[in-house]
């Protein structure tokens, strides 16, 4: 604690040192009250209760006082003058700038100067730019720094939260940047603009936009003039690092490329603080007519305007925006009819509700048009269906229909392949046919019995009576393999078979009886020949 108290005399800490860097080095010149507003917000409801004004701006402002005192000693920052209303004001060094590089995460190129004696005149103008930056920014306190405060206190900074918000952080803005038409940005040439603000907050919505504030002191021409310089640099091209030839300004800042026909320049704010003589409700409709061939767009039939290469120029009062925030309808673009929010004066509403219908309107026709081609398909599918229930076999016994498997069944299978023995039968049909047969012990037709080589197609019947075979009779004179059936009428049914042996043992002898006979009889021996016709032999 001794060691911190001796670097550190004043007893600052590192956050709120850190305020007055992030501050100091966006805005370059600033006093301790607004350096408070924007680095710690909550300070200001923590000391609302104070007697008087002075009291509560000494209270809140006490911790970057501090740390404003022990930066001064680390030759960090410096005492810059004071304001018309006797504010110090506070800038940072060369070193303080460097700083303050790393706070903000910018190249030390892009700090800007140390505006020094920016207080020697009163500082009017830097001060307006930094109100319009709290304006813009509308900082938010931290509740969580505030739980052990009184509930008036929260209940104050909780309505604040609850505010609309503002656009960016401290980072997201540039001061006094310098905008060359001729030169280079670290050594601009003449004829040049210097942007009193630049903001870059895409987050918000807002990838670039320039702020130039006027303390109504320039007259219309003298704003006119200005703008035509901005022009002059939007219209400036340069070769980036790929060689390609492009704006100067996106060579520095990001943003996204403009629609086809339709890429306007970055939008130009003119926030008019009154503390001059000059009345914007007057200046501004001259302005309008002075710069008309800078910001007016191309009518379009569907109501909506086109501005490729024009520049969006929107005017607004530095108390209303105060009031209402760039969230508030405050904002005037020239061109246009009726207030409007920032982000709308800066875009282009009507055109993206155009885009949008075409979309909805390119959509709705997509829709109908696969809504019709799956129409289409449905009833393709539903002829092809029908055709193939036309084409569905139906039983020979039953009279139904196959099913798809039972017709799969019977279609025409490769060579070899078995066959269905009732193509014409559907699955029931088929099966109490071939339990029927199994009954009769008949052999399916197209199947091979266990000692048969070749199937017989059908029951014979009798040559003789035409009556049709037993089961006993039609196995009795089954042929087997290649031989004869062992039978000996094999055409003849069994009553018939048997008609015949009785008539063959009427006669006398039973066919077979003289067949038994024969085989028993022993054979006559040959008889020797004898006469001449043997001596012959001899």
């Amino acid at each position: 604690m001794a060691g911190k108290r001796k670097n550190n005399p004043a007893g600052s800490t590192n956050s709120y040192r850190g305020d007055v860097l992030r501050v100091l080095g966006a805005l370059k010149v600033a006093t301790t009250d607004q350096i408070q507003r924007i680095g710690a917000p909550h300070l200001t409801f923590r000391h609302a209760d104070k007697e008087t004004p002075s009291k509560r701006k000494q209270a809140r402002t006490a911790s970057h006082t501090a740390a404003l005192s022990d930066m001064r000693g680390h030759g960090l920052s410096e005492n810059g003058g004071s304001t018309e209303t006797g504010d110090a004001l506070r800038n940072l060094t060369p070193k303080g700038l460097l700083a303050a590089s790393y706070e903000l995460n910018r190249p030390a190129g892009e700090m800007g100067s140390t505006a020094r004696g920016a207080g020697s005149s009163g500082a009017s103008h830097p001060m307006a730019v930094n109100e319009t930056v709290i304006a813009m920014l509308r900082p938010k306190p931290n509740m969580a720094r505030l739980a052990v405060d009184p509930p008036h206190v929260q209940a104050a900074a909780q309505a604040a939260v609850d505010s609309p918000d503002g656009i960016g952080t401290i980072a997201s803005y540039w001061t006094e940047v310098s905008l060359p038409a001729t030169g280079t940005w670290n050594a601009p040439g003449k004829g040049g603009a210097q942007a009193d603000i630049v903001l870059t907050a895409p987050q918000d919505g807002v990838p670039l936009l320039f702020i130039e504030v006027d303390n109504c002191h320039e007259t219309a021409e003298e704003l006119a003039d200005k703008l035509e310089k901005y022009a002059r640099f939007f219209k400036r091209k340069v070769k980036d690092t790929d060689g390609t030839e492009r704006p100067m300004w996106r060579t520095r800042w990001t943003v996204p490329e403009g629609r086809y026909g339709d890429a306007p320049h970055p939008p130009v704010l003119l926030v008019f603080n009154r503390i001059g003589e000059r009345n914007p409700n007057l200046t501004v409709p001259r302005l309008q007519e002075l710069t008309r061939h800078l910001w007016q767009g191309e009518r379009l039939p569907g109501g909506h305007h086109l501005y490729d290469r024009k520049i969006p120029i929107i005017a607004v009062g530095l108390n209303q925006l105060r009031e209402h925030g760039p969230a508030g309808p405050v904002f005037a673009r020239f061109g246009r009819s009726g207030p409007q929010t920032l982000l709308e004066a800066i875009g282009n509403p009507r055109l993206e509700a155009a885009q949008a219908r075409e979309a909805g309107e390119a959509k709705a026709r997509a829709a109908a048009y696969q809504a019709e081609v799956r129409r289409a398909a449905r009833e393709h599918d539903a002829k092809q269906a029908a055709e193939r229930e036309a084409r569905r076999p139906v039983c020979t016994g039953c009279g139904a229909r196959f099913t798809d498997a039972r017709w799969e069944a019977v279609q025409p299978k490769d060579w070899g392949a078995a066959k269905d023995s009732h193509p014409q039968l559907c699955d029931t049909c088929k099966r109490a046919a071939v339990a029927a047969a199994q009954e009769r012990q008949e052999p399916v037709r197209g199947e091979a019995g266990s000692d048969d080589f070749w199937p017989a197609p059908e029951r014979p019947v009798c040559t003789e009576c035409g009556a049709a075979f037993t089961d006993e009779r039609w196995k009795a004179t089954k042929r087997v393999g290649w031989t004869a059936s062992p039978a000996k009428n094999p055409s003849l049914c069994g009553d018939c078979d048997q008609r015949f042996e009785d008539l063959d043992r009427a006669w006398g002898v039973s066919p077979r009886q003289e067949e038994r006979d024969q085989e028993q009889e022993p054979a006559v021996p040959e008889q020797k020949t004898t006469g001449w016709l043997s001596r012959l032999r001899r």
